[in-house]
């Protein structure tokens, strides 16, 4: 088993275990009375959180560069055969998701090149299955796989004219002309994009493996430039270990893929260098110097480079050959990319876990310290009645009476700054609401259809991200005063009647204001040119239009959910502090009442108040052991794992 593969296993028990830690904590709390319906909500959804959690690879390179074999070779060696199609020339002629759903049996979904004549992107249409071709797919039979498998190879001829409207053919490209054949017609893939339910183990845990077509595709398939390879936990760039590295490519990896986390370059075909006229050290030396090159050119440091060679490395696997899997120095590239992509990967996810879970776990001590108190000062108050004549006890009554009052009056000025929170609440979402967002697209595709130039073009583009981000800067002022407001709100309740109150969860859009700020550079470096398009790339531009409206819907509505769940557990703590203290204050006076009337049960009376209070112990002592299990899992390591395993 390579590391990558086990250190993803590794990584999918760290998952299960917090989750499982988590279901425990929210049993607990929900049947003990302290959880009220937002917070059981919110772990809810961090326990599907670690459910839905995907991690993807993208595979990118020119075809012929080996990236299928790649993948055969990390992740299918165990098949006992090629399970995605490899051969000379190209073999992925779309951009194909490899991943699963249990909901959906064993297949490969098809979208036509047809629809890139639609103004729709690749995200838009993954919601409509009747677009796509669906074909089952025999998990059983290898050799019923890859012949499955083979149709994201499949291409088909069409007009100058057609291939110009899929936004697939540039006339202005020096080299267009050996693209058409004797009979006028350019050769196309004939699928747009594909998607393979398979149920791998990996797969079964979270994995998405994307394969991507030749160079040419970065910049004509949206999906891919503003979705797939930037959303990737890592891209592998594969390079030729005999040619290095093309203009093609630095183009490539300077537009689309650049220096960071998770960016490796893999120099594949290392086999073709092997020379028995050649010693090894000068095998080794001739490759040394090639990761040299390639590092220095790409701006790199010489470790993120890898000489491999994909397909001894899967021969190696398949026939169990030790010396030959070394030869093919494929497990360091599998170390490499497990070591850095899946901690980092960790990292993210327990870090947003960790942050949610301490507030959930500061309200609920805060509640039971709550409930503690209260029991305490009922038991100080009903002892300081022993021997005390009538008069000292209706005095009591008076007093528990005032408070009630008092923060009786409290809720009703509560219920002004309530108003003012509905009014806000409202207002963030007349211009972040997915309304405004859909005009915007509109009155966008409008100016983009009027404009004659290539100026009009861009500025429109440009004018309708200046507008998103505007509507995303206005709703976060409004979530600003919202939690400015809900924190005055808190320190006066604190303050005036002994609330355990900390400040309530703070929210932000920076993220998607960033996010937003991200997408468009990907268009600008697209399209960073001011000069006139010709008529292919204006195609290309409103292609990619269709895309970016699609990614920032997706944005503005993942923005939308946060923000409907914020709002509605920002008061959460607040109201169950209020809900606590009232009830306390009614059992308060219900208890001087009682002793009123009937000085003889006092001591009863206090003896069931120390019930209460030895029970408090027992469930502090049980939400803190559920903390500690909580807060162990989340801080799991995933080596350890490895060595109890």
């Amino acid at each position: 088993m390579s590391s990558l593969v086990r250190n993803f296993q590794e990584y999918s028990e760290w998952r299960k275990g917090v989750a499982r830690a988590l279901q425990d904590y929210r049993a607990w709390i929900g049947g003990s009375d302290l959880a009220d319906q937002a917070t059981d909500q919110r772990l809810g959804r961090l326990c599907e959180r670690l459910v839905d959690d995907k991690l993807s690879i993208a595979f990118v390179a020119e075809f012929s560069r080996g990236k299928s074999e790649l993948i055969n070779a990390i992740f299918f060696a165990d098949y006992g055969q090629r399970i995605l199609p490899s051969s000379a020339g190209r073999t992925t002629m779309c951009p194909t998701e490899l991943m699963y759903d249990e909901t959906v049996p064993p297949c490969i979904r098809l979208l036509p090149i047809e629809t890139r004549a639609e103004a729709q992107s690749t995200s838009e249409y993954k919601g409509q299955n009747h677009v796509w071709k669906v074909l089952p797919l025999d998990v059983q039979s290898g050799d019923g796989m890859l012949d499955a498998f083979r149709q994201v190879s499949l291409t088909k001829k069409v007009s100058v004219d057609v291939a110009k409207q899929y936004g697939l053919f540039d006339e202005q490209d020096p080299d267009a002309a050996l693209e058409v054949d004797e009979n006028g017609l350019v050769e196309i893939s004939q699928w747009r994009h594909a998607v393979v339910n398979f149920p791998h183990p990996l797969l079964k845990e979270g994995l998405i493996i994307v394969d991507t077509p030749g160079l040419n595709a970065i910049g004509t398939e949206p999906e891919l430039t503003l979705n797939l390879i930037p959303n990737a936990h890592a891209v592998l760039f594969i390079l030729a270990a005999d040619t290095g590295v093309t203009k093609s490519d630095i183009d490539v990896w300077r537009n689309h893929i650049g220096n960071g986390l998770g960016r490796l370059v893999v120099l594949n075909k290392i086999d073709s260098m092997w020379d028995e006229l050649r010693t090894k050290e000068e095998v080794d030396g001739q490759l040394k110097r090639q990761v040299e090159t390639v590092a220095h050119t790409l701006g790199l440091e010489e470790k993120q480079v890898f000489p491999v060679s994909a397909q001894k490395g899967l021969v190696a696997k398949i026939n169990k050959d030790a010396p030959l899997l070394a030869r093919s120095r494929l497990p360091a590239l599998e170390h490499a990319l497990s070591k850095e992509l899946i901690p980092a990967k960790q990292d993210i996810i327990r870090g947003q876990l960790t942050s949610e879970v301490n507030e959930i776990i500061g309200a609920q001590q805060a509640m039971l310290a709550s409930r503690s108190r209260n029991i305490v000062e009922q038991m100080l108050e009903l002892k300081s009645l022993r021997g005390k004549n009538m008069n000292v006890i209706e005095h009591m009554m008076k007093r528990v009476d005032a408070e009630k009052k008092e923060f009786d009056a409290s809720l009703i000025r509560m219920q002004g700054t309530r108003s003012v929170f509905t009014r806000l609440s409202t207002e963030v979402f007349t211009t972040l609401g997915m309304d405004i967002l859909r005009e915007e697209v509109r009155q966008t595709r409008e100016a983009m259809e009027k404009s004659r130039t290539s100026l009009g073009l861009l500025d429109a583009v440009k004018q309708f991200f200046a507008r998103a981000r505007a509507n995303l800067i206005q709703s976060n002022k409004k979530t600003d005063e919202i939690s400015e407001m809900m924190g005055v709100m808190y320190r006066k309740f604190s303050t005036e009647h002994g609330l355990a109150l900390s400040a309530p969860m703070s929210f932000s859009l920076d993220k998607y204001v960033e996010e937003l700020d991200a997408i468009e550079l990907v268009f600008q470096k697209q399209f960073n040119i001011v000069t006139i398009l010709p008529q292919t790339r204006t195609t290309l531009m409103h292609k990619f239009f269709d895309s970016i409206a699609a990614r920032i819907k997706q944005n503005f509505l993942q923005a939308n959910k946060d923000v409907e769940a914020w709002q509605k557990v920002v008061m959460a703590p607040l109201e169950a502090q209020i809900r606590e203290h009232k009830l306390q204050l009614k059992n308060r006076m219900q208890s001087i009442q009682r002793i009123h009337v009937a000085t003889d049960s006092l001591e009863d009376k206090i003896a069931s108040f120390e019930s209460i209070q030895a029970e408090l112990d027992a469930q502090k002592q049980k939400m803190s052991d559920l903390e500690t299990q909580l807060r162990t899992a989340l801080a799991a390591d995933l080596n350890p794992m490895r060595v109890a395993a």
